[in-house]
């Protein structure tokens, strides 16, 4: 975890209900999600396996250890764990240093939340080493803090990255608001206890108490974030 949270930043967002905001990475603010499915299907080819595209759902969005062990158990790749994990970020980190494209409506929502002095964090199952890779493009200044998957004991879909970042602002988790893309970061940021704006990007998310779906963000605004925050516990 990598922060530069003054006290100042534990205040509500301009006196609303809302006292954060959490943001995904891959496939929530930048479009990289197809760039892992690639990256798989590479490595996975250099090993002599094909990827069945119908694992692209079942990995998406999840943590390394389970996307990566869920492949070596469906192709019986002789290949470990850790040697696996290596080979993959090795080469998403080389493919994300010609570029890492935003999602539409990721600029203008991040200069939205520091133009209003939100505090935002993000929160990713990515490892530092990839998150400070994209945040040399989409800009480390955006965030007071940020959470990588190997810094937190259990990752996405366990709350515990979700509640680190709430705690790390000193926030109340069901006074922060939660954008994410796929179904295991929604469930560990309902689990956090957060209000959260489902953006999916590969497969389909359902609306639900608590929770927004919108087809991008696009939709989304500091207005629209202050409104999922509204009601007093």
């Amino acid at each position: 975890m990598t922060s530069t949270v003054p006290a100042s930043l534990t205040r509500t967002a301009e006196g609303s209900a809302l006292q954060a905001v959490l943001l995904d990475m891959d496939g929530t603010l930048v479009d990289t999600e197809g760039f892992w499915w690639d990256v798989e299907v590479e490595v996975f080819a250099d090993l002599g396996h094909r990827l069945d595209t119908a694992w692209r759902d079942v990995v998406v969005g999840g943590p390394m250890t389970r996307s990566a062990g869920y492949l070596i158990e469906a192709t019986g790749a002789a290949i470990g764990m850790e040697e696996l994990t290596v080979l993959l970020n090795d080469r998403f980190e080389k493919r994300i240093g010609r570029g890492v494209p935003l999602m539409p409506g990721a600029a203008r929502l991040l200069a939205e939340l520091a133009a209003h002095e939100v505090p935002t964090a993000l929160v990713s199952a990515s490892h530092r080493r990839i998150i400070d890779r994209v945040l040399d493009s989409v800009g480390r200044h955006h965030f007071a803090l940020t959470i990588a998957g190997d810094e937190v004991t259990r990752t996405k879909p366990h709350p515990e990255p979700y509640l680190a970042a709430a705690a790390g602002f000193g926030a109340d988790p069901w006074r922060c608001a939660v954008v994410e893309d796929t179904a295991t970061g929604v469930a560990a940021a309902e689990a956090a206890g957060c209000r959260v704006v489902a953006v999916p990007s590969v497969a389909p998310i359902a609306p639900a108490p608590g929770r927004a779906v919108v087809p991008s963000l696009e939709h989304v605004d500091l207005a629209f974030l202050k409104g999922l925050v509204t009601e007093v516990r």
